[in-house]
């Protein structure tokens, strides 16, 4: 079985020690919200699509699910307002599942904010995401081990992506704890951009072997990345414009 199945049903929605949070944009454009974790604040509409934003309401448990659903032929774009930190909670592994779907020719653009592994941390990120015919996703996630002077814990991220029914993309990366040398950076970054259902022309990008695009490499900064200048042209690949977090 995927460890993406087994984490759908040991931590279902409603099971102890998991929290949920789920964001449904309809057919009609409204936008349905429900869980406790995150508190979800519509923003003002850009350029035709949805936009919301993530604020944590500090009850968050030690696993957690986020549901995306966007309809078909309608836009949201995620901004998140604090990033994620993951801490040593007794030498237990901390589970997160993103579950996001979307209709024919939706899109949804999410540059998420930094996810900051601290000492001793065990991290567990399941990414799925089911595209249906024209769908479009740009996806950007900021992995950063330890604060200066830590060696950071362990992250481990799994994406599975299926487009039309078909496989897509299934990639798994590891991150260990590295030991601090005289001389090293005070804290270790890597950004990935994902962009799923069409394509980001850049020389250093994967290709997808089909409609896809991965760009991924160290962060200047936190906040501003190498990467964070190419989501607005990721954004224009597939037909809807973001802004890069700040």
């Amino acid at each position: 079985m995927d460890v993406l199945q087994v984490m759908t049903e040991e931590h279902a929605p409603g099971t102890t020690g998991t929290t949920c949070t789920r964001v449904a944009l309809t057919t009609d454009g409204d936008l349905e919200v429900a869980g406790e974790a995150l508190e979800v604040c519509r923003l003002p509409d850009q350029r035709g699509r949805v936009r919301v934003a993530l604020v944590s309401t500090g009850c968050a448990e030690r696993n957690g699910r986020i549901e995306v659903e966007v309809a078909a032929g309608r836009g949201l774009e995620i901004v998140e307002v604090t990033g994620t930190g993951t801490h040593d909670v007794r030498r237990t592994r901390t589970q997160w599942l993103l579950d996001v779907r979307l209709g024919r020719d939706a899109v949804l653009v999410w540059p998420s904010l930094p996810i900051v592994v601290a000492d001793g941390a065990d991290v567990l990120r399941l990414t799925h995401v089911d595209l249906a015919t024209g769908a479009r996703v740009v996806l950007r996630e900021t992995l950063v081990l330890g604060r200066a002077g830590a060696a950071g814990g362990r992250i481990r991220s799994t994406i599975r992506a299926r487009l039309d029914d078909r496989p897509l993309l299934a990639e798994t990366f590891v991150a260990e704890p590295a030991p601090l040398l005289v001389g090293s950076p005070a804290e270790r970054r890597l950004e990935t951009l994902l962009v799923l259902g069409a394509r980001l022309d850049h020389p250093e990008a994967m290709q997808l072997e089909r409609e896809g695009t991965m760009l991924r490499g160290p962060a200047a900064r936190v906040h501003d990345g190498d990467l964070a200048a190419l989501v607005p042209a990721a954004g224009r690949a597939t037909g809807a414009l973001v802004r890069p977090a700040s």
